[in-house]
C-alpha cells in the first residue's frame, strides 16, 4: 500500500481528500486520535487512487497515485485564490466583523433594540438598589409603610423590565432573521456569479455545507448567543458601575478578580476557535461525501459498493465526532473554571463585606445591594464565558461564509463592455486560440485553433473524446478564457463583452441534458421565461416533446423530479432541444443533441433541427456522422488541433481520419 503521509505536515486541497482531510486534520488537532483514524483509513482502503492537491510547502499542484507521489506541475496563483479549502483560518473572533455590514444595514431596528436593551438594563439595575433600601429603611427600621411603597415600585419596574425585554427580544430576533436571509441571498448570488473554474476546483458538497450548515450556525448564534452577549455586556458594565456607587472598596476588590476570569476565557476561546473551524471542515467533508454518493447511487449499487461507501462515510463521521468531542471538552473545562472561580470570589466578597458591616463601614442593606450587583456581574460573566465557545464556533462558520464572498471570479465582465451589433449577425471566429485549464497548465487542450464560421453556416466538429470540441463551446460562451489568441462573436472579442449579452446569442443543448425540479413546461420555459404557453407548446411540438407529453396525466404540468428522474434519457433530450428552440438565439450550439434518441425519434428531431438551422449559425458536435452529412463544413479534431476540414464528400474523398470513421460507422 502506498504511503501518502508526508514527512512534514503540509496543507492540502484534496479531491476527494478523505485520507488527507481526516488523517491530517486529526494529526493537527487531535494527536492522540490521529493514529486511530489513520489506521481506520488504511484498514478500509479508502485511499484516493488519483488525488489532485495543492501543497503550500512546495507551491505546486501535485498529483498522487498509488504508483507515484511526485509533484507534477507548478500552481497558478489564480487557482490558489479560488480553492476555498486552502485558505488559512483567521484567529479569534475577527471573522465576525465581516457580518457587521449585514447587521448595520438596519439602523432603525438596531436603534430600537439598543433603546429597549438600555431600558431593560436600567430597570434591572434599579431593583437591587430598592431592595437595599427596603432592608435598611423597612426591615431594620421596622417600617411597614416603606416596605409596601418600595414593593409597589419594584413591581412597576418589573413590569417595565418585562415589556422592554420582550420588545428587545422581538427586534433583535427580527434583525437576526433578516440578516440571515440577506446572508443566504448574498452567498447564493455570489456563488451563481462565480466562473466555472471555481466550481471545477471546489467540491459541491463543500459549497452546500457552507451555504446551509454554516449559515445555520450563524442563525443559531443570532437567535441565542447575540442577545445574551448584548444583554450580559450591558448588565456587566452597569453592575460594575453600581458596585462602585454602593461601595468603592468592595468594588475595587471585585475588579482585581475579573482579569483572573477574563484572561483564561480569551486564551481557551482561541483554542476552541481552531477546533471549531476544523469541526466545520469535517462536517463539510460529510456533506461532500453524501452529495457524491447520492448523485452516483446507481453506479454504487451496480458495482455493489454500498459497504465500501458506508465504511468510508463512517470514517468521515468518526473524525467529525472526535473533533466535536475535543471542542466540547475544552468548553466544559472553561465553564468549570469560571464557575469555580466566581463562586470562590463571591464567598470571599461575603466575608469581606461582613467585616465591613460589623465595623459599621457599610449597612446590611448596602451589603445586600452590593452582593446582588456582584452576582449580576459574575452571572453575566459566566454567561459570556459559556457563550464565548458558541461565538468561536460562529466565528469559524462566519469565516467559511465570508471566504466565499471574498473570492473573486477569475473571469469578469469588463467595466465598459462593447456592444454587439443589432440585429445579430451570427459570425464566430477563433484566431490562433490556445487553451489550458488552470489545474493542468502543462497540457494544452486547444492549440493553434483558427476557425471562422459565417452567418447561417452549419459547422460540425468531429473527433475522439478529449479532442477539444466541447472546449470550443465553453470558450464561445466565455465559461473560460483562452490562454492566448482571441474568440470573437459578431466581431466582438468575448473578453470585451457583457456576459448576459454574449450568452443571449447562443442556444445550447448539452450532451447530458440538464433538468430542473419542476414541470415539463417550466423546464422548456427556462430558455425564455417570458414565453407564452402557446410558444412553449410550439417549441415542444417541434422537438417532438408533445408525443410523450400527450400520454401523461398532467401533460405539460407533469413534474420531472430531481434531475429529471421521471423522464427517460430520450425524453430529457427532447425537452432540452425544445428549450433551445424556444430561446430562438441566432447561434445554435448542439453538443450531441440527438445522442439519447432512438432511431425513429432521431430522424424526426433531426428534421426539426434542420428546419431550425435555416438562417442561423450552427455548431454541431457529433459522433454519429450520419447526422452531419449535410453540414456546410466538417472539422476533424484531434489532440486540440484541427486535422482536416471540408464537406462530407470532400473528406471521404481525401481518405483521412474522417474517412476511416465514416467507413467504420456506415459499415456497422
Amino acid at each position: 500500500m502506498a504511503q501518502f503521509m508526508p514527512a512534514r505536515p503540509a496543507k492540502f486541497v484534496s479531491l476527494p481528500g478523505f485520507y488527507n482531510k481526516i488523517a491530517l486534520g486529526a494529526r493537527e488537532s487531535l494527536p492522540n486520535l490521529a493514529m486511530d483514524i489513520e489506521f481506520r483509513a488504511r484498514a478500509i482502503d479508502v485511499r484516493p487512487r488519483n488525488t489532485y492537491f495543492y501543497c503550500s510547502q512546495t507551491n505546486r499542484i501535485d498529483h498522487m497515485s498509488e504508483q507515484s507521489a511526485a509533484p507534477e506541475k507548478p500552481v497558478d496563483e489564480r487557482l490558489k485564490n479560488i480553492v476555498l479549502s486552502e485558505r488559512q483560518p483567521a484567529s479569534g473572533v475577527k471573522p465576525l466583523k465581516a457580518l457587521l455590514p449585514f447587521v448595520l444595514h438596519y439602523p432603525v431596528r438596531l436603534g430600537l433594540t439598543a433603546l429597549f436593551l438600555l431600558v431593560a438594563a436600567i430597570a434591572s439595575l434599579t431593583i437591587p438598589s430598592l431592595i437595599g433600601n427596603i432592608i435598611d429603611e423597612g426591615f431594620v427600621a421596622q417600617n411597614l409603610d416603606v416596605i409596601n411603597q418600595y414593593s409597589f415600585v419594584i413591581i412597576a419596574i418589573a413590569g417595565v423590565l418585562a415589556l422592554a425585554s420582550a420588545a428587545r427580544f422581538y427586534f433583535i430576533s427580527v434583525i437576526g432573521m433578516r440578516v440571515i436571509t440577506d446572508i443566504r441571498r448574498a452567498v447564493f448570488k455570489h456563488l451563481v456569479d462565480m466562473d466555472i473554474t471555481f466550481f471545477d476546483t471546489n467540491r459541491t458538497g463543500e459549497l452546500i455545507s457552507r451555504i446551509t450548515s454554516d449559515v445555520g450556525i450563524v442563525r443559531g448564534a443570532l437567535d441565542s448567543a447575540l442577545p445574551v452577549v448584548l444583554r450580559s455586556s450591558v448588565m456587566l458594565i452597569g453592575a460594575v458601575l453600581m458596585m462602585f456607587v454602593t461601595s468603592p472598596y468592595l468594588a475595587t476588590t471585585v475588579i482585581v478578580v475579573i482579569p483572573l476570569l477574563v484572561f483564561p476565557i480569551v486564551w481557551l476561546g482561541r483554542y476552541i476557535r481552531n477546533l471549531s473551524r476544523r469541526q466545520q471542515d469535517r462536517i463539510a467533508d460529510l456533506a461532500a461525501m453524501a452529495t457524491e454518493t447520492f448523485g452516483a447511487i446507481k453506479t454504487i449499487k451496480a458495482f455493489t459498493q454500498e459497504k465500501h461507501r458506508n465504511e468510508e462515510y463512517a470514517g468521515y463521521a468518526e473524525g467529525s465526532y472526535q473533533s466535536e468531542v475535543a471542542r466540547l471538552l475544552v468548553r466544559a473545562g472553561m465553564i468549570a473554571f469560571v464557575i469555580f472561580l466566581t463562586a470562590t470570589a463571591l464567598v470571599a466578597l461575603v466575608w469581606v463585606g461582613t467585616q465591613l458591616v460589623l465595623t459599621d463601614q457599610i449597612t446590611v442593606g448596602e451589603l445586600s445591594q452590593f452582593l446582588i450587583y456582584a452576582m449580576l456581574a459574575t452571572g453575566t460573566l459566566t454567561g459570556i464565558s459559556e457563550i464565548l465557545g458558541t461565538l468561536q464556533t460562529v466565528a469559524g462558520a462566519s469565516e467559511r461564509i465570508t471566504e466565499i464572498l471574498a473570492t473573486e471570479p477569475t473571469i469578469e465582465t469588463p467595466s465598459n463592455p462593447l456592444s454587439f451589433p443589432e440585429p445579430p449577425v451570427g459570425t464566430v471566429k477563433f484566431e490562433d486560440v490556445e487553451f489550458r485549464y488552470l489545474t493542468r497548465q502543462d497540457e494544452p487542450v486547444l492549440n493553434g485553433i483558427n476557425l471562422e464560421v459565417k452567418p447561417g453556416e452549419t459547422v460540425a466538429l468531429v473527433g475522439a473524446s478529449g479532442a477539444g470540441k466541447s472546449t470550443l463551446f465553453s470558450l464561445l460562451q466565455r465559461f473560460y478564457d483562452a490562454s492566448s489568441g482571441s474568440v470573437k462573436v459578431d466581431g466582438v472579442d468575448v473578453r470585451q463583452a457583457d456576459f448576459q449579452q454574449l450568452r443571449q446569442r447562443f442556444a445550447y443543448v448539452e450532451q447530458d441534458s440538464v433538468m430542473f425540479s419542476g414541470t415539463i413546461a417550466e423546464n422548456i420555459r427556462f430558455g425564455k421565461p417570458e414565453a407564452t404557453d402557446e410558444e412553449v407548446r410550439e417549441a415542444a411540438e417541434a422537438a417532438l416533446v408533445d408525443d410523450f407529453v400527450s400520454r401523461l396525466e398532467d401533460g405539460y404540468e407533469s413534474v420531472v423530479g430531481e434531475r429529471g428522474v421521471m423522464l427517460s434519457g430520450g425524453q430529457k433530450q427532447r425537452v432540452a432541444i425544445a428549450r433551445a428552440l424556444l430561446k430562438d438565439a441566432p447561434i445554435l450550439l448542439l453538443d450531441e443533441a440527438t445522442s439519447a434518441l432512438d432511431a425513429e425519434s432521431e430522424t424526426k428531431v433531426q428534421a426539426a433541427l434542420e428546419r431550425l438551422m435555416v438562417g442561423r449559425t450552427t455548431l454541431v458536435i457529433a459522433h454519429r456522422l450520419a447526422t452531419i452529412k449535410n453540414a456546410d463544413r466538417i472539422l476533424v479534431m484531434e489532440d486540440g488541433k484541427v486535422l482536416d476540414e471540408g464537406t462530407h464528400d470532400e473528406l471521404i474523398a481525401k481518405g483521412g481520419r474522417y474517412a476511416e470513421l465514416a467507413k467504420l460507422q456506415f459499415q456497422q
